[in-house]
């Protein structure tokens, strides 16, 4: 269903980015001013798949405990390239994704109930890994991009955007929308 004003979210806000396009790197670079970041490189945990959300939720747990976070991913082409000649194309995808939807499930245990994901099978991949059974949309972000509420417990605001999507502010943009 849509309905522009959503209940709003209380809780932290994190921005979990997998997507490599030009647009999700512009808006990790924009975000970087204004929150810590963490880049996730897949091949530092390669081995050990269980080590990269282990070592992601323990740097969340090292932030001041209101302080929106980003973790991403999203690396220019030639990182791309190098990860996925070492892993595998599909290798290395895979374990970011499941790395990602674990890094999720660790964020809501801790108290994030507004979120955006960036990138598809990152969304995807959140999902799953939070059991989200619905989504009610609410007010549009930026073109294509709404606010979205889970209709299954815990309560949340997501933003899930395919790569290309959005300004180069979208993640500030986006968490100034909610109340």
């Amino acid at each position: 269903s849509t309905d522009a004003t959503l209940p709003p979210a209380k809780g932290r806000s994190a921005v979990l980015a997998g997507s490599c396009s030009v647009a999700t790197r512009g808006q990790i670079a924009t975000a970087q001013g204004h929150w810590p970041s963490l880049n996730l490189d897949p091949l530092s945990f390669a081995d050990t798949p269980e080590r990269g959300a282990a070592d992601a939720l323990a740097w969340v747990d090292s932030q001041i405990e209101d302080v929106t976070v980003l973790i991403y991913s999203s690396a220019d082409p030639d990182a791309v390239a190098k990860a996925q000649s070492k892993l595998g194309r599909d290798k290395a995808g895979d374990l970011v994704e499941e790395t990602m939807g674990a890094i999720a499930q660790g964020l809501v245990k801790r108290g994030v109930r507004r979120l955006i994901v960036a990138g598809g099978d990152t969304s995807g991949a959140v999902v799953q890994a939070l059991g989200i059974t619905g989504l009610r949309i609410g007010a549009e972000i930026d073109p294509g991009v709404p606010w979205t509420e889970t209709v299954n417990k815990p309560h949340m605001a997501l933003a899930l955007k395919s790569g290309n999507f959005g300004a180069p502010d979208f993640f500030m943009k986006s968490l100034a929308m909610l109340p």
